[in-house]
């Protein structure tokens, strides 16, 4: 956006001021928010490995980089969610081009360490290339190493490994930090290498710990965030530090630790996930103030939002939605909840503002914590399969504006408005007199009033659990916006004309007011738009969503610099994509998603994505008359509002079919449970004591499954003991994660099957540890003497997450302890039971250690595609089978999915209800997730491109796992075309060896 002169004189003159703010620098630099007097001014460029060294401070309203004010847009994704590397472009490219300027990242310690010592950044683990890949994009990362990172995922990000060590994690206990070291120096030594600060990547900020909200007012606690900071210190990070504040406790402000003398470095965050059903809280200038306020905990820092719902997780069984998956947390948390939750964040100086999720992904194979099932779509604005909704718009529209409009980084809180039926924010901008008013409806009904504001009573309807922004007094390049009812989305100079958008609802009517103190020439480019000039007044109106893009032209007046008002409802303003080159600015009108753009002497050279029919249309540096759409070149012609546009529209994109699943497999497993099977490679369960927070049973061995090096997956116990005379029943206390389960065979037969139960809504949805005893009644017929064997499986589901800091993710997963009863009328003690236990084989070194568990099949290659199978009977689906234990199905299929065409595709399976199986789906050999028939509420599993060959064969493997309580499927099994379109990224195969 241009500036007015006043504005750029005071920006140049603090240019030099920007530049001496450390922020983050070394033992004692200078604070940061010792600046105030940085003044509105443009935005920094987008960020690049460009070489230079740049500095990062703050004040109490925004960062500061290079001494200009950035107000951080980021959405949050895990790139350990989404096993595709080629894919991490995909979506850093529709974020960057949607208006986000940042993105913000976990990275998973038990992901990359599979083992104490080993650790791997490869493949899909190559934290280095989605470094270099957000750098590419112009994203901002917000780097968040934990070492604990909750997030949902096993043991909230600590390795399988460390449930088993001496040391009480979260704590400054030297033996856990002795671990944490090691993590942080290898997470350390990738991420110095795209400091921002050096001018070599784009990372920005840096997380140091997650909600620890343990341990606060004693020395443990202090020493621990004390050490942290230290080491990221010691190891080059220079960029500023944060920690997310579970809620707004005031944990953790600066000052309440030690960090070494210096100061400046350190900003306070703190997390947020209002319900949808209550009213957008006020976490900072509106808000009751104190520590507890939000961003007034911190009154010397700008407002920080490390997390803020942008949807929601599901448990299993669906309780939170009703059973309706995902699909109801983006409906009660659709853009409406965007915009009136996110638009009181901004009023209330909320600056550096993070949304959890904005791609949720997958958490596949053994990845999940207990609380949640395979997908981790999180009702985000880009789904699990990467498809862009409606929650996009509100996002696309406040990013653009907060990146191209500058007035609203420096916004203080202005005289109290009221407006029947409304809330009413109302700010100003100290510099430029600009003021912004955010009118939110928290009622039931639509509301239409007046809103007073400086420029008088304007007239406005905020429809039900929804809000409008409003502004007054804003630059428009060389002309002043007297004020609109529709709310700006950019402003922008290109092609010696000024460009400014507004956007709203569809069917809203847009009133803007240009203040034009000399009759400007007013040319109306589309029907719709309507105006006329009055007492130094412009006053335009046009009916959003009628006909597309409107077009108003206003020239001469009081400015020889021509300003472009376009209007675009929400389906419109989302096809509009301004891009920076080194050769002007562009603004792009049309396809779906713009990934990239560049000027080429006279032809400006786009790639991007497009579904539907459409035209494409460019304004630009002066001078460019074609466009070339990825990489064919377009017929155009010049329009009247100086734009480059296609005089032909683009053809939607093609069908994509997909074939049936035939062609089937079928072969049982799970000889363990035989007494014959040779267990004598397994590991002796003979242990007496356990790091575990579980006791362990008096006169029992321990079989907690992580003190045998068994972390992730199914594991196995066997159990021999002699004479079973008398013994009437078993009794096998268990711990696993939410929906775990147990199978007993006694001499290869089956005793039955225990399972927990699904969450409910009250009181268990949120618990992760479970912990059962399971008694089955010993049959006649397996009693006697002689040599027995109890064959026990156990499907551990995962350890659980330590919010708390209690090392709750060291609660005992597997066997507890096992108890064989004789009846009364038998004298003598039941007899001694001797165990060995088998998990997981060796980690697979391409997927990793939470690819696979314990069962037969995954430890003899079972689920890889180059398994030989055929001697396996043939099946056809739907099946209906009665037995307990694990039976595998395999079949392969091939795509031929156009390859300009980007094809997202999932795996739907469908059976009676009241089946009680599950299955894990095994696609080229990775783990994609797991499926309970009975529980729900997940149906679809997103297969994503690179593990999935859409332009070859692929094979598929599903691991059934059955009871005798019901029939077992599976029944319906099919592949179901998620979205589709004309574009995407070159996608590299992701490594999938078999054998």
């Amino acid at each position: 956006m241009a500036l007015s002169r006043r504005t750029f004189s005071a920006l140049a003159g603090s240019a030099a001021l920007g530049f001496a703010l450390g922020g983050s620098g070394g033992p004692g630099a200078p604070s940061a928010y010792a600046a105030r007097s940085v003044p509105t001014g443009p935005a920094p460029a987008a960020p690049r490995a460009d070489g230079q060294r740049h500095t990062i401070g703050y004040d109490s309203y925004s960062l500061l980089v290079d001494g200009r004010r950035l107000v951080v847009w980021s959405g949050e994704m895990h790139p350990f969610r989404l096993p595709s590397p080629s894919l991490w472009r995909d979506v850093l490219q529709k974020m960057r081009a949607h208006g986000y300027n940042a993105v913000s990242i976990y990275v998973s310690w038990n992901y990359h360490s599979p083992a104490p010592g080993q650790y791997d950044f490869s493949g899909v683990r190559d934290l280095d290339l989605f470094l270099r890949t957000a750098t590419e994009t112009g994203l901002y990362v917000i780097l968040r190493p934990g070492p604990y990172i909750n997030a949902e995922v096993d043991g909230g990000g600590f390795p399988g490994w460390l449930t088993a060590t001496k040391g009480t994690a979260r704590t400054a206990d030297p033996t856990y930090l002795s671990y944490v070291d090691e993590w942080l120096t290898q997470v350390n030594r990738i991420a110095g290498r795209h400091l921002f600060t050096r001018g070599e990547g784009t990372v920005l900020l840096y997380q140091i710990e997650n909600e620890y909200d343990a341990h606060v007012k004693d020395a443990s606690g202090r020493e621990y965030m004390s050490h942290l900071y230290k080491k990221v210190r010691e190891d080059g990070i220079d960029v500023p530090l944060f920690h997310n504040d579970k809620g707004r406790n005031g944990y953790w402000v600066p000052g309440s630790f030690d960090t070494g003398g210096e100061s400046g470095g350190w900003l306070y965050g703190f997390d947020g996930y209002p319900s949808p059903s209550q009213a957008p809280p006020d976490w900072g200038h509106f808000g009751h103030g104190g520590v507890t306020g939000g961003a007034t905990a911190s009154p010397r820092t700008p407002g920080f939002v490390p997390e803020f719902g942008g949807g929601w997780f599901d448990p299993w069984g669906g309780a939170w939605f009703d059973g309706k998956g995902y699909a109801e947390s983006r409906r009660t948390r659709d853009a409406a909840y965007e915009r009136r939750f996110y638009l009181t964040n901004l009023a209330n100086g909320i600056t550096l503002h993070n949304v959890y999720m904005t791609f949720g992904g997958t958490s596949w194979g053994w990845l999940p914590a207990p609380v949640v099932y395979t997908s981790y779509d999180y009702g985000a604005a880009i789904d699990e399969g990467r498809g862009v909704t409606e929650k996009i718009a509100p996002m696309h529209q406040l990013g653009h504006l907060l990146q191209r409009v500058p007035d609203f980084a420096r916004l203080d809180r202005a005289a109290e408005v009221k407006a029947k039926g409304l809330r009413v924010y109302h700010l100003t901008n100290p510099d430029t007199g600009a003021h912004v008013y955010v009118a939110r409806n928290d009622g039931a009904e639509p509301v239409t009033t007046g809103l007073p504001t400086d420029a008088g009573l304007l007239p406005v309807t905020v429809p039900a659990h929804d809000a409008r922004m409003l502004t007054t007094g804003l630059s428009l390049g060389k002309r002043t916006l007297k004020y609109s009812t529709a709310q700006p989305m950019l402003c922008l100079n290109t092609g010696r004309q000024d460009i400014a958008v507004f956007t709203g609802r569809r069917d809203d009517m847009a009133d803007l007011v240009l203040k034009c103190p000399v009759e400007p020439a007013v040319r109306r480019l589309d029907p719709e738009a309507a105006w006329a000039y009055a007492g130094d007044e412009l006053h335009v109106n046009a009916p959003l969503g009628h006909g597309g893009l409107i077009r108003l032209l206003v020239t001469k007046g009081e400015s020889d610099v021509p300003l472009l008002l376009l209007f675009a409802d929400d389906a419109t303003s989302v096809r509009l994509f301004p891009y920076d080159t080194p050769s002007g600015t562009l603004l792009v009108h049309g396809p779906q998603l713009l990934r990239h753009a560049e000027v080429r002497g006279s032809e400006v050279h786009l790639s991007g994505d497009i579904t539907d029919e459409t035209a494409i249309e460019v304004w630009g540096p002066r001078g460019i008359t074609g466009l070339v759409w990825n990489g064919r070149r377009l017929p155009t012609r010049i329009t009247l509002s100086g734009s480059v546009m296609t005089t032909v529209s683009l053809p939607s994109v093609p069908e994509v079919l997909l074939p049936p699943l035939a062609g089937w497999r079928m072969r049982t497993e799970n000889p363990e449970a035989g007494p014959n099977f040779d267990d004598r490679s397994w590991k002796v369960a003979d242990k007496t004591s356990s790091y575990s927070v579980t006791r362990v049973p008096d006169g029992q061995p321990v079989l907690f499954a992580d003190d045998y090096g068994f972390h992730y997956g199914d594991v196995w116990y066997r159990g021999t003991f002699g004479d079973s005379s008398g013994v009437e029943e078993v009794a096998l206390a268990y711990s696993t994660g939410t929906q775990g389960l147990l199978m007993a065979w006694l001499d290869g037969e089956p005793l039955g099957t225990h399972r927990m139960p699904v969450p409910d809504k009250d009181t268990t949805i949120r618990k992760g540890s479970w912990d059962a005893t399971a008694v089955f009644p010993v049959r006649e017929r397996l009693r006697g003497p002689g040599r027995h064997v109890l064959s026990v499986l156990v499907r551990r589901m995962q350890h659980d997450q330590d919010g708390k800091a209690q090392d709750t993710h060291k609660v005992a997963r597997g066997l507890t302890s096992a108890v064989l009863r004789k009846a009364a009328a038998f004298e003598g003690a039941a007899p001694r039971v001797t165990w060995r236990i088998q998990g997981e084989a060796a980690p697979d070194p391409v997927r990793g250690p939470q690819n696979n568990g314990g069962l037969y099949g995954e430890r003899e290659g079972w689920h890889l595609p180059g398994f030989a199978d055929r001697h396996w009977e043939t099946v056809t689906f739907p099946r209906a089978e009665r037995r307990q234990g694990v039976t595998w199905y395999r079949t392969t299929f091939r795509l031929s999915v156009p390859g300009d065409v980007d094809a997202s595709i999932g795996l739907t399976l469908e059976d009676d209800r009241y089946r009680a199986y599950r299955a894990q789906i095994f696609l080229n050999g990775w783990n994609m997730g797991q499926y309970i028939n009975n529980v729900g509420p997940q149906h679809t599993f997103v297969l994503p491109n690179g593990i999935l060959r859409t332009r070859g064969t692929n094979t598929l493997a599903l691991a059934v796992l059955s009871e005798f309580t019901s029939l077992s499927g599976p029944g319906a099994v099919s592949l179901t075309l998620l979205g589709r379109a004309t574009g995407g990224v070159p996608v590299t195969p992701v490594a999938s060896p078999g054998r």
